[in-house]
């Protein structure tokens, strides 16, 4: 989170890196919301270097370390930090309360052994309706920082499950779900047999000559495919048994 960081790698007074020319990262001197929005105690954070595609500016009334959005922020914390201070993080939450949709602990893994002090952090992520990001390095946590804004507005379609609209995809999607059978064995069944009418309707020693099928796949298939929909009821099993 914002731990005091080093001054010197920020940038200067007058916009400029520090190597005296102007840096594509430095802070935008206007508010706008196309900017991510930088808490004053971050001044200094190597992570504002890798921030090179998406504007940022400080903001002082800010309770997050980042603002990426109206209903989405950041908090900042090292693994290293938080060994050394495991009541900053308590500190911030307390401050921050419930204000924010989405609210992204962004955890640097500074240590070697970090497994400890993410095991405790991540029951907190869970108490306190955080998300969870690891970066190894400034540049990759700055990196997670820039993409947040750049999707900003972009729809969950690229992460969400995509429905096949193909029938063949559908039947080989549909065989894979079937223990041992992988898509190569679908698409040589659905091949072979023309149609899942006549797969399900073969007998299981003709299935199991299917090429790279076997008979162990073949008999698991013949049984999934001879199984009832419906599961009997216990009147009907003991009125069978009579």
């Amino acid at each position: 989170m914002s731990e005091p960081v080093d001054p010197s790698p920020s940038t200067s007074k007058d916009g400029e890196g520090t190597s005296g020319t102007p840096s594509s990262s430095s802070p935008v001197k206007s508010h706008n919301s196309h900017a991510l929005l930088v808490n004053m105690k971050q001044r200094g954070n190597p992570a504002l270097k890798a921030v090179s595609n998406v504007p940022w500016e400080y903001d002082e009334s800010i309770l997050a370390d980042y603002v990426m959005s109206p209903s989405s922020c950041a908090l900042f914390l090292s693994i290293r930090y938080h060994n050394l201070n495991p009541d900053y993080i308590h500190d911030r939450l307390k401050l921050l309360g419930h204000r924010y949709q989405l609210r992204v602990l962004l955890v640097q893994v500074d240590t070697p052994e970090p497994h400890h002090a993410l095991k405790h952090l991540t029951r907190i992520c869970i108490l306190a309706n955080l998300t969870l990001v690891l970066a190894w390095s400034a540049e990759e946590a700055g990196r997670i920082l820039e993409t947040y804004k750049i999707f900003e507005h972009k729809p969950p379609d690229l992460i969400m499950e995509r429905k096949e609209s193909d029938p063949h995809a559908k039947l080989v999607n549909a065989l894979t779900s079937i223990r041992s059978v992988n898509k190569t064995d679908a698409s040589t069944l659905l091949t072979t047999f023309g149609s899942l009418k006549r797969l399900a309707t073969a007998p299981k020693d003709t299935l199991g000559l299917c090429p790279g099928l076997g008979p162990q796949k073949a008999n698991r298939l013949y049984n999934v495919l001879h199984q009832p929909f419906l599961k009997e009821t216990s009147a009907k099993k003991s009125s069978k048994s009579k």
